[in-house]
Protein backbone atom coordinates (compact mmCIF):
# COMPACT_ATOMS: atom_id res chain seq x y z
CA UNK A 1 0.00 0.00 0.00
CA UNK A 2 2.75 2.79 0.74
CA UNK A 3 4.38 1.41 -2.36
CA UNK A 4 1.62 2.24 -4.76
CA UNK A 5 1.24 6.18 -2.60
CA UNK A 6 4.59 6.45 -3.64
CA UNK A 7 4.04 6.07 -6.77
CA UNK A 8 1.21 7.83 -7.13
CA UNK A 9 3.08 11.04 -5.11
CA UNK A 10 6.35 10.77 -7.90
CA UNK A 11 3.54 10.59 -10.54
CA UNK A 12 1.79 14.16 -9.47
CA UNK A 13 5.17 15.58 -9.24
CA UNK A 14 6.18 14.57 -12.46
CA UNK A 15 3.05 16.38 -14.23
CA UNK A 16 3.57 19.63 -12.06
CA UNK A 17 6.99 20.20 -13.47
CA UNK A 18 5.70 19.64 -16.93
CA UNK A 19 3.11 21.80 -16.41
CA UNK A 20 5.63 24.63 -15.56
CA UNK A 21 8.08 24.10 -17.91
CA UNK A 22 5.71 24.68 -20.63
CA UNK A 23 4.37 28.00 -18.57
CA UNK A 24 8.25 28.95 -18.75
CA UNK A 25 8.60 28.58 -22.25
CA UNK A 26 5.03 30.39 -23.20
CA UNK A 27 6.65 33.26 -21.23
CA UNK A 28 9.82 33.42 -22.87
CA UNK A 29 8.48 33.07 -26.06
CA UNK A 30 6.43 36.34 -25.79
CA UNK A 31 9.11 38.46 -24.41
CA UNK A 32 11.38 37.50 -27.42
CA UNK A 33 8.75 38.50 -29.36
CA UNK A 34 7.92 41.76 -27.86
CA UNK A 35 11.93 42.89 -28.04
CA UNK A 36 11.86 41.56 -31.65
CA UNK A 37 8.67 44.29 -32.11
CA UNK A 38 10.99 46.75 -30.85
CA UNK A 39 13.74 46.61 -31.96
CA UNK A 40 12.12 46.95 -35.68
CA UNK A 41 10.12 49.88 -34.54
CA UNK A 42 13.82 51.78 -33.69
CA UNK A 43 15.52 50.48 -37.16
CA UNK A 44 12.35 51.89 -39.08
CA UNK A 45 11.99 55.24 -36.88
CA UNK A 46 15.85 55.78 -37.96
CA UNK A 47 15.97 55.07 -41.32
CA UNK A 48 12.98 57.88 -41.51
CA UNK A 49 15.21 60.11 -39.44
CA UNK A 50 17.85 59.40 -41.86
CA UNK A 51 16.17 60.47 -45.47
CA UNK A 52 15.89 63.69 -43.77
CA UNK A 53 17.78 65.99 -45.01
CA UNK A 54 20.19 67.59 -41.93
CA UNK A 55 21.07 71.03 -41.27
CA UNK A 56 23.81 71.63 -39.23
CA UNK A 57 24.17 73.85 -36.97
CA UNK A 58 26.83 76.17 -38.15
CA UNK A 59 24.45 76.47 -41.09
CA UNK A 60 21.61 77.85 -39.77
CA UNK A 61 23.80 80.01 -37.53
CA UNK A 62 25.19 81.40 -40.71
CA UNK A 63 22.19 81.63 -42.23
CA UNK A 64 21.02 83.87 -39.32
CA UNK A 65 23.94 86.40 -39.55
CA UNK A 66 23.50 86.81 -42.93
CA UNK A 67 20.02 87.85 -42.47
CA UNK A 68 20.77 89.98 -40.09
CA UNK A 69 23.86 91.98 -41.15
CA UNK A 70 21.64 92.61 -44.43
CA UNK A 71 18.84 93.77 -42.24
CA UNK A 72 21.31 95.84 -40.41
CA UNK A 73 22.93 97.56 -43.31
CA UNK A 74 19.36 98.88 -44.76
CA UNK A 75 17.37 99.79 -41.59
CA UNK A 76 20.73 101.33 -39.04
CA UNK A 77 21.77 103.98 -41.55
CA UNK A 78 19.91 107.03 -40.45
CA UNK A 79 20.22 110.52 -40.50
CA UNK A 80 20.13 113.54 -43.37
CA UNK A 81 21.86 114.59 -46.21
CA UNK A 82 22.16 118.29 -47.85
CA UNK A 83 22.23 119.02 -51.00
CA UNK A 84 22.71 122.55 -52.97
CA UNK A 85 22.87 123.71 -56.18
CA UNK A 86 22.07 123.31 -59.62
CA UNK A 87 18.53 124.17 -60.66
CA UNK A 88 18.68 121.67 -63.90
CA UNK A 89 19.69 118.93 -62.11
CA UNK A 90 15.76 119.02 -60.44
CA UNK A 91 14.50 115.89 -61.98
CA UNK A 92 17.59 113.90 -62.01
CA UNK A 93 18.18 114.36 -58.12
CA UNK A 94 14.28 113.91 -57.21
CA UNK A 95 14.30 110.53 -58.94
CA UNK A 96 17.56 109.34 -57.51
CA UNK A 97 16.62 110.90 -53.66
CA UNK A 98 13.32 109.04 -53.87
CA UNK A 99 15.39 105.49 -54.76
CA UNK A 100 18.02 106.19 -52.38
CA UNK A 101 15.14 106.44 -49.44
CA UNK A 102 13.34 104.03 -50.30
CA UNK A 103 16.76 101.93 -49.46
CA UNK A 104 17.15 103.77 -46.64
CA UNK A 105 14.18 104.47 -44.86
CA UNK A 106 15.69 106.13 -42.04
CA UNK A 107 17.83 108.51 -44.05
CA UNK A 108 16.25 112.12 -45.16
CA UNK A 109 18.13 113.59 -48.26
CA UNK A 110 17.62 117.57 -48.95
CA UNK A 111 17.66 119.04 -52.10
CA UNK A 112 18.10 122.81 -51.99
CA UNK A 113 18.04 124.44 -55.96
CA UNK A 114 19.73 127.75 -56.09
CA UNK A 115 22.11 126.98 -58.85
CA UNK A 116 25.28 125.62 -60.21
CA UNK A 117 27.77 128.87 -58.31
CA UNK A 118 26.19 128.31 -55.25
CA UNK A 119 26.05 124.97 -54.66
CA UNK A 120 30.10 125.09 -55.48
CA UNK A 121 29.94 127.99 -52.83
CA UNK A 122 28.21 125.30 -50.54
CA UNK A 123 30.02 122.80 -50.72
CA UNK A 124 33.60 124.66 -50.38
CA UNK A 125 32.06 126.48 -47.46
CA UNK A 126 30.89 123.00 -45.67
CA UNK A 127 26.81 124.05 -45.82
CA UNK A 128 25.93 121.16 -47.76
CA UNK A 129 27.38 117.88 -47.53
CA UNK A 130 26.91 117.93 -51.47
CA UNK A 131 27.47 120.76 -53.71
CA UNK A 132 25.39 119.90 -57.39
CA UNK A 133 26.72 121.85 -60.57
CA UNK A 134 25.70 121.33 -63.75
CA UNK A 135 29.36 122.67 -65.00
CA UNK A 136 32.58 121.63 -64.64
CA UNK A 137 34.65 122.96 -62.00
CA UNK A 138 36.65 126.16 -63.11
CA UNK A 139 40.44 126.15 -62.44
CA UNK A 140 40.36 129.13 -59.58
CA UNK A 141 37.68 126.65 -57.57
CA UNK A 142 39.99 124.40 -55.74
CA UNK A 143 39.56 122.08 -53.08
CA UNK A 144 37.02 120.23 -54.54
CA UNK A 145 36.21 117.04 -56.10
CA UNK A 146 33.63 117.03 -59.08
CA UNK A 147 31.98 113.61 -59.53
CA UNK A 148 29.88 113.51 -62.58
CA UNK A 149 26.93 111.51 -62.28
CA UNK A 150 25.63 111.93 -65.52
CA UNK A 151 25.32 114.01 -68.82
CA UNK A 152 22.58 116.02 -70.02
CA UNK A 153 22.19 117.92 -73.40
CA UNK A 154 21.37 121.44 -73.63
CA UNK A 155 18.44 122.09 -76.11
CA UNK A 156 18.32 125.10 -78.04
CA UNK A 157 14.52 126.28 -77.56
CA UNK A 158 12.31 128.78 -79.93
CA UNK A 159 8.51 129.25 -79.35
CA UNK A 160 6.39 126.80 -81.45
CA UNK A 161 5.18 129.62 -84.08
CA UNK A 162 8.48 129.76 -85.06
CA UNK A 163 9.36 127.94 -88.55
CA UNK A 164 12.70 127.07 -88.05
CA UNK A 165 13.86 123.80 -87.48
CA UNK A 166 17.70 123.94 -87.36
CA UNK A 167 20.35 125.93 -87.24
CA UNK A 168 24.00 125.84 -87.26
CA UNK A 169 26.64 126.23 -84.07
CA UNK A 170 27.77 129.84 -85.99
CA UNK A 171 24.05 130.62 -86.68
CA UNK A 172 23.58 130.13 -82.48
CA UNK A 173 26.45 132.08 -81.48
CA UNK A 174 25.15 135.01 -83.89
CA UNK A 175 22.06 135.01 -82.53
CA UNK A 176 23.33 135.16 -78.64
CA UNK A 177 26.35 137.44 -79.56
CA UNK A 178 23.58 139.80 -81.28
CA UNK A 179 25.10 139.94 -85.33
CA UNK A 180 22.15 138.16 -86.28
CA UNK A 181 19.03 140.27 -84.93
CA UNK A 182 16.17 139.53 -87.51
CA UNK A 183 15.20 135.61 -87.67
CA UNK A 184 14.94 136.25 -91.50
CA UNK A 185 18.87 136.04 -91.63
CA UNK A 186 18.66 132.27 -90.35
CA UNK A 187 15.26 131.30 -92.90
CA UNK A 188 12.64 132.41 -90.19
CA UNK A 189 10.34 135.26 -90.88
CA UNK A 190 10.53 138.37 -90.46
CA UNK A 191 10.78 139.34 -87.37
CA UNK A 192 13.20 140.64 -84.59
CA UNK A 193 15.05 138.02 -82.33
CA UNK A 194 14.45 137.91 -78.03
CA UNK A 195 17.77 136.05 -76.48
CA UNK A 196 16.54 134.42 -73.16
CA UNK A 197 19.32 133.37 -71.12
CA UNK A 198 20.52 132.19 -67.41
CA UNK A 199 21.66 134.12 -65.00
CA UNK A 200 25.47 134.92 -64.10
CA UNK A 201 26.58 131.63 -62.59
CA UNK A 202 24.23 129.26 -63.57
CA UNK A 203 25.58 125.88 -64.68
CA UNK A 204 23.49 125.69 -68.19
CA UNK A 205 24.62 129.37 -69.04
CA UNK A 206 28.16 128.18 -68.84
CA UNK A 207 27.63 124.72 -70.68
CA UNK A 208 25.87 126.42 -73.14
CA UNK A 209 28.24 129.42 -73.67
CA UNK A 210 31.59 127.29 -73.81
CA UNK A 211 30.03 124.43 -76.32
CA UNK A 212 28.86 127.49 -78.68
CA UNK A 213 31.91 129.28 -77.81
CA UNK A 214 30.40 132.74 -76.82
CA UNK A 215 31.70 133.19 -72.95
CA UNK A 216 31.05 136.60 -71.92
CA UNK A 217 29.87 137.74 -75.48
CA UNK A 218 26.07 137.07 -74.70
CA UNK A 219 23.44 140.11 -75.63
CA UNK A 220 20.80 139.02 -73.16
CA UNK A 221 16.66 140.59 -72.91
CA UNK A 222 16.16 138.28 -69.99
CA UNK A 223 18.42 136.19 -67.89
CA UNK A 224 16.30 134.16 -65.26
CA UNK A 225 17.27 132.29 -62.67
CA UNK A 226 15.73 128.93 -63.46
CA UNK A 227 15.51 126.21 -66.08
CA UNK A 228 11.67 126.67 -66.03
CA UNK A 229 11.16 130.63 -66.15
CA UNK A 230 13.92 130.12 -69.32
CA UNK A 231 10.86 127.61 -70.89
CA UNK A 232 8.00 129.41 -69.61
CA UNK A 233 9.65 132.68 -71.62
CA UNK A 234 10.13 131.13 -74.35
CA UNK A 235 6.70 129.82 -74.68
CA UNK A 236 5.43 132.95 -74.07
CA UNK A 237 7.39 134.81 -76.77
CA UNK A 238 7.22 134.08 -80.71
CA UNK A 239 10.49 135.90 -81.45
CA UNK A 240 12.23 134.21 -78.31
CA UNK A 241 15.23 131.82 -78.20
CA UNK A 242 16.47 130.16 -75.21
CA UNK A 243 17.96 126.93 -73.83
CA UNK A 244 17.20 124.45 -71.22
CA UNK A 245 18.43 121.46 -70.21
CA UNK A 246 17.35 118.41 -72.71
CA UNK A 247 15.36 116.51 -69.94
CA UNK A 248 13.40 119.02 -68.92
CA UNK A 249 12.65 120.88 -72.36
CA UNK A 250 12.09 117.26 -74.59
CA UNK A 251 8.89 116.43 -72.69
CA UNK A 252 7.70 120.23 -72.77
CA UNK A 253 5.16 120.78 -75.53
CA UNK A 254 5.37 124.45 -75.43
CA UNK A 255 8.62 124.65 -76.62
CA UNK A 256 10.29 123.45 -79.68
CA UNK A 257 13.47 122.13 -79.85
CA UNK A 258 15.96 122.57 -82.63
CA UNK A 259 18.07 120.50 -84.09
CA UNK A 260 21.62 121.51 -84.35
CA UNK A 261 24.10 121.21 -87.54
CA UNK A 262 21.40 118.66 -88.53
CA UNK A 263 21.82 116.39 -85.22
CA UNK A 264 18.90 116.50 -83.20
CA UNK A 265 19.25 116.86 -79.91
CA UNK A 266 18.11 113.47 -78.08
CA UNK A 267 19.78 110.74 -75.64
CA UNK A 268 21.03 109.19 -78.33
CA UNK A 269 23.18 111.63 -80.25
CA UNK A 270 24.26 113.09 -76.54
CA UNK A 271 25.51 109.68 -75.52
CA UNK A 272 27.50 108.89 -78.81
CA UNK A 273 28.53 112.34 -78.75
CA UNK A 274 27.15 113.77 -82.14
CA UNK A 275 25.20 116.80 -80.36
CA UNK A 276 27.42 119.21 -79.58
CA UNK A 277 26.05 121.31 -76.74
CA UNK A 278 26.11 118.97 -73.78
CA UNK A 279 27.50 119.31 -70.63
CA UNK A 280 28.17 117.15 -67.14
CA UNK A 281 25.79 117.10 -63.53
CA UNK A 282 28.45 117.08 -61.71
CA UNK A 283 28.29 116.21 -57.56
CA UNK A 284 30.56 118.26 -55.65
CA UNK A 285 32.67 117.74 -52.64
CA UNK A 286 35.21 119.36 -50.65
CA UNK A 287 38.66 117.80 -50.28
CA UNK A 288 38.83 118.95 -46.78
CA UNK A 289 35.41 117.68 -45.28
CA UNK A 290 34.89 114.56 -44.45
CA UNK A 291 31.35 112.96 -45.35
CA UNK A 292 29.10 111.24 -42.67
CA UNK A 293 27.66 107.80 -43.33
CA UNK A 294 24.55 108.37 -44.69
CA UNK A 295 26.13 111.35 -47.31
CA UNK A 296 29.31 108.65 -47.97
CA UNK A 297 26.27 106.36 -48.89
CA UNK A 298 24.36 108.81 -51.10
CA UNK A 299 26.89 109.63 -53.30
CA UNK A 300 28.24 105.87 -53.80
CA UNK A 301 24.45 105.02 -54.67
CA UNK A 302 24.17 107.84 -57.12
CA UNK A 303 27.79 107.08 -58.75
CA UNK A 304 27.41 103.32 -59.24
CA UNK A 305 25.63 100.91 -62.22
CA UNK A 306 22.94 100.48 -60.44
CA UNK A 307 21.23 103.88 -61.12
CA UNK A 308 21.67 103.87 -64.73
CA UNK A 309 17.48 102.99 -64.96
CA UNK A 310 16.78 105.99 -62.68
CA UNK A 311 19.08 108.62 -64.59
CA UNK A 312 17.62 107.59 -68.09
CA UNK A 313 14.19 108.02 -66.83
CA UNK A 314 14.91 112.02 -65.84
CA UNK A 315 16.10 112.10 -69.65
CA UNK A 316 19.87 112.26 -68.88
CA UNK A 317 23.04 109.97 -69.44
CA UNK A 318 25.13 107.80 -66.99
CA UNK A 319 28.63 108.46 -67.52
CA UNK A 320 29.97 105.54 -70.02
CA UNK A 321 32.97 105.20 -67.66
CA UNK A 322 30.91 103.90 -65.05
Amino acid sequence: MKRISALVLALMMVLCLAACGSSSDTTTEAVDTNTAETETQEVDTTEEEDAEPETTEDETQEADATEEEASTETVELSGTVSTNGSTSMEKVMSILIEAFEEQYPNVTVTYDATGSGAGITAATEGSADIGLASRNLKDEETGLTAYVVAIDGIAVIINPSNTVEDLTLEQIAGLFNGTITNWSEVGGEDMEVAVIGREAGSGTRDGFESAVGVEDECVYDQELTSTGSVITAVAQNQYAIGYASLSEAAEDESVKVISVDGVAATEDTVKDGSYAIQRNFNMVVSDSATLSDAAQAFLDFCLSADVADYIAQAGAIQPRSV
